[in-house]
């Protein structure tokens, strides 16, 4: 399972379509719709989000709600567009009083976008390079997150940082699993902790009022994942790598951690593996989950637990400085319209990813033509991993 989109961040619409997708799978554009209203929300976010309200369409790929097992097309309309018509037409000639976007931002894809393609407008790469984008990967990931339900995995997300404000656990590698998602989801900046919310609300309210921009970190956790998904043969196989480069798609996500991640390296390995135990009703199973759900490049049926970091959005109202391309002097970088604080909803596109990463797991050990052999081999599978543990 892939998915491709298209489209730019003022122009008519966002497209994704997915390719390889089984049949039989019930999909719902309410389940879709619902995403991307996570993905639109939280504190923090700016003037763009009052203008769209994002809605799903589908038009290829399912008939009467279940999945064909062909590409499945989704559009996502942007509501601006009618304001950015002549700005970004697709045909005719620039308009004379033009304004070119010649002062990239620094932290953006602006400058090294117009380098790379001979531009003098870095509006010809910041519409594409916007997080706009990840609207329309939002939309793709619906269906691998339906595919996950079915077979009963669950993705979630939670925030733990914003700026300096921590959410600090205890034991959040035993703890993060057992969090309700829709206890997080009452939380405008996602966080199950009402004192730790309250504490990066003002970090945003400090931020909002000096022009600044705040990252932050969250985690995702998926849930009855069976174990053995992955492999450990050769690099493009392992589940590390490909959760990790989905994760790090997202432009603004500049680290990735699993399970203990980087505090792993300061401790004893008798203080990191996780010790093997058999139960009478799960097999085997561990003692903890140090792992945070992987090892060798496999699932090992623990929850997968990730750890993102996402940088400050780089559009500042304060703007930092920069080269401005016509005159080559020093100027300030552009003002487009943007959020003081997405990690909240970073976190969101960031549970898709996982999504797809999973889901494609899945197919890929239980076959990918339609979703009733799917779940005969996934029983099957269960079945025996019992009779091993017996």
């Amino acid at each position: 399972m892939r998915y491709m989109t298209a489209g730019e961040s003022h122009g008519p619409k966002l497209t994704a379509i997915v390719d390889g997708v089984p049949a039989g799978l019930q999909v719902s554009e309410e389940s879709i719709n619902a995403d991307l209203a996570r993905r639109q929300s939280g504190y923090g976010r700016g003037g763009r989000q009052l203008i769209e309200s994002d809605r799903v369409r589908i038009t290829s790929g399912v008939r009467f709600g279940r999945t064909l097992g062909t590409p499945i097309t989704l559009e996502v309309e942007n509501r601006d567009w009618p304001n950015w018509a002549e700005v970004m037409s697709v045909f005719g000639e620039p308009p004379e009083d033009l304004q070119r976007e010649t002062t990239p931002r620094p932290g953006h894809a602006d400058l090294v976008g117009v380098l790379k393609i001979n531009s003098d407008d870095c509006r010809d790469v910041l519409e594409r390079a916007s997080a706009r984008e990840t609207a329309a990967r939002v939309a793709a990931a619906g269906i691998a997150r339906e595919m996950l339900a079915d077979l009963g995995v669950e993705v979630f997300s939670y925030v733990t940082s914003i700026g300096q404000a921590k959410f600090k656990e205890k034991e959040p590698l035993l703890e993060a699993p057992d969090y309700k998602p829709l206890e997080i989801e009452l939380s405008d900046v996602r966080c199950p902790n009402e004192a730790a919310a309250d504490a990066m609300r003002l970090e945003i309210d400090k931020a909002r009022n000096l022009g600044e921009s705040l990252g932050g970190t969250f985690r995702v956790i998926a849930r009855g994942i069976v174990a053995g998904l992955g492999g450990y043969a050769s690099a493009s196989e392992r589940m590390t790598a490909r959760i990790g480069a989905a994760l790090f798609s997202i432009p603004a996500i500049k680290g990735v951690e699993f399970g203990l991640g980087f505090d792993a390296a300061a401790l004893p390995g008798s203080r990191v593996h996780d010790e093997i135990q058999l139960d009478p009703h799960f097999g085997f199973t561990r003692a903890s989950n140090n792992a945070g759900g992987l090892e060798g490049g496999m699932t090992t049926g623990m929850p997968l637990i990730v750890t993102c970091a996402m940088k400050p959005i780089p559009t500042l109202m304060t703007p930092l400085r920069t080269i401005d391309l016509d005159t080559l002097e020093p100027a300030e970088a552009s003002k487009e319209r943007s959020d003081v604080c997405a990690v909240p909803a970073c976190a969101v596109v960031a549970e898709g990813e996982v999504a797809f990463a999973l889901a494609n797991a899945y197919l890929e050990k239980f076959g990918h033509d339609n979703m009733a052999d799917i779940r005969s081999n996934l029983a099957s599978y269960k079945q025996r991993l019992k009779s091993v543990s017996r």
